[in-house]
């Protein structure tokens, strides 16, 4: 059995009373114009008139209704012979009585229709103004706090209660503590005693808000994760109407869209810093290595004439080979920053063409063998020539790049090998070495920009970790794959990069 709320208990025994006392009122003023002489149809208007003012001023269909079926009864047993009986002798007053029921029952229904509608609207109404006053509210919100506190207030105000608001931050935790409202005009922080709780409520929830022990918590949903929690106090959420439900479920989603798109502005501004500070960094990357390339050059050439000058037994030999070295070193960092530049802004063009597989590897390891001879570096090759389509120049990079590394890190008398296979239309490059590995923790990073291992020799600890960065970005722009690990057959590391045997073009842009 329901039991009805005292508001609505008094509200039921007001339009009783109401409808009663209209009826009677009729039926005095009907007894008036029958002493005076007026006829029925008078009467009968007048019960019209009461159950009129009767729909409008209760609430629903049922006291209009009512009032309808009374007013028949009453005019019958009061203005009809027989009078004080339910009994009628002119069976024409049956038709008169079925009329005006019917007449009572359709003006009874839109009278009450008429001021549902009107209801309805002065809600709408409501619920519109109050949109846009926390709409024009949040317009003014300097950051998420800021529109949890506007939520906050204007919600109170509203709704009539200390509503509260709990936040979530960018990783989708809740924070240490919530917004509420005090009074009208004060709002004070309340601690959360289990944050990781709360959470795992709101994520688990499958209805519109969840129901705890001192607050009704309405999540405020983003884009993408959760923003925060609305509160509202127990006393206040359990009466909620639906109607006001409703607004509060618009006024959430007003707040949503204001932190959502609070975190968006953030994020744009966040990505523009970090494109101007990529843009300024690649800019000085770029000045500062061409204008070393030259010099290097100079370097370089300088210590080649004092290296043919003099004898290996000389003292002079190894210190203009020194020189040498490390000016190539430094030329070799120099040709890095600047593929990385032109990675970074897009202008690494690539132009495949046919080349020979063996070619390409073997200008590789002329090279190297040039700075490294200490080194002795195997090459296996098909004995059929493998034809891949490539930009030779910079494939070239990325084997001298690969080799370059594996000479770091492994000692002179270790093996270091290059091999180039194909198998179902898919050419595959391998660089592998006898050096120490790579440790487990480096391999999930070993291609992010600037990141440098431990592992090694000093050569291996002078990287500034952007040649792995260059290969990957190279092999991707050809539509390969290149990766890193730990040698199944013993220790050492391998890198393996694939070619497509298809694709070719001429002027393919990265």
């Amino acid at each position: 059995m329901t039991i009805l709320k005292s508001k609505e208990y008094k509200n039921v025994l007001r339009y009783v009373l109401i409808t009663v006392t209209m009826i009677a009122a009729t039926s005095g003023i009907g007894w008036i114009f029958r002493t005076i002489g007026f006829p029925e149809t008078n009467i009968v208007i007048v019960y019209l008139l009461s159950i009129l003012m009767t729909a409008r001023l209760t609430r629903g269909y049922v006291y209009g209704i009512a009032a309808s079926v009374v007013a028949t009864c009453a005019f019958n047993y009061f203005f009809t012979k027989p009078y004080y009986t339910l009994s009628v002798n002119d069976p024409s007053y049956l038709i008169t009585f079925a009329i005006m029921t019917v007449t009572a029952f359709i003006t009874s229904a839109l009278t009450s229709k008429v001021k549902q509608n009107a209801l309805e609207a002065q809600e709408k109404e409501a619920e519109a103004s109050a949109l846009f006053q926390l709409t024009n509210r949040l317009t003014d919100a300097a950051d998420i706090s800021d529109i949890a506190s506007i939520t906050t207030d204007t919600i109170s105000g509203i709704m009539n209660c200390r509503a509260a608001c709990l936040c979530f931050d960018e990783s989708g935790q809740p924070e240490q503590s919530f917004i509420q409202q005090q009074s009208a005009d004060k709002q004070v922080r309340r601690n959360v005693s289990d944050t990781s709780e709360i959470r795992h409520r709101i994520e688990g929830l499958r209805t519109a808000f969840d129901a705890g022990e001192e607050f009704y918590d309405w999540p405020i949903y983003g884009r993408e994760s959760i923003l925060g929690v609305l509160r509202i106090p127990k006393e206040n959420a359990v009466p909620m109407s639906e109607a006001q439900k409703r607004l509060l479920r618009s006024m959430i989603e007003s707040a949503a869209l204001a932190m959502d798109r609070f975190r968006s502005a953030q994020e744009q501004q966040k990505s523009r810093e970090e494109t101007e500070q990529e843009r300024y960094r690649g800019n000085l990357l770029r000045a500062i290595s061409h204008d070393l390339r030259t010099p290097l050059s100079g370097i370089m050439g300088t210590a080649e004439m004092l290296m043919d000058m003099t004898d290996d037994t000389d003292p002079r030999y190894s210190l203009a080979q020194g020189i040498h070295k490390d000016a190539d070193w430094l030329h070799s960092l120099v040709e890095n920053i600047l593929s990385l530049t032109r990675l970074q802004d897009g202008r690494l063009t690539i132009t495949k063409q046919p080349e020979a597989a063996e070619e390409v590897i073997g200008g590789a390891v002329s090279h190297v063998m040039k700075r490294y001879p200490e080194y002795e570096i195997m090459v296996s090759v098909p004995e059929e020539v493998l034809i891949v389509p490539m930009d030779a120049k910079l494939i070239e990079q990325v084997l001298i790049n690969l080799l370059d590394n594996a000479i770091k890190h492994t000692p002179p008398d270790g093996e270091i090998s290059v091999s180039a296979s194909e198998e179902k239309n898919i050419a595959t490059f391998s660089v592998a070495d006898r050096g120490c590995g790579i440790a487990v923790s480096d391999l999930p990073n070993i291609f992010q920009m600037f990141y440098t291992t431990r592992s090694g020799g000093a050569d291996a600890q002078r990287g500034v970790g952007l040649g792995l960065t260059i290969c990957e970005a190279i092999i991707k722009a050809h539509g390969g794959t290149i990766e890193g690990r730990n040698r199944t057959d013993g220790q050492g590391a391998e890198f393996i990069f694939t070619l497509p045997m298809g694709g070719l073009n001429h002027g393919e842009q990265e």
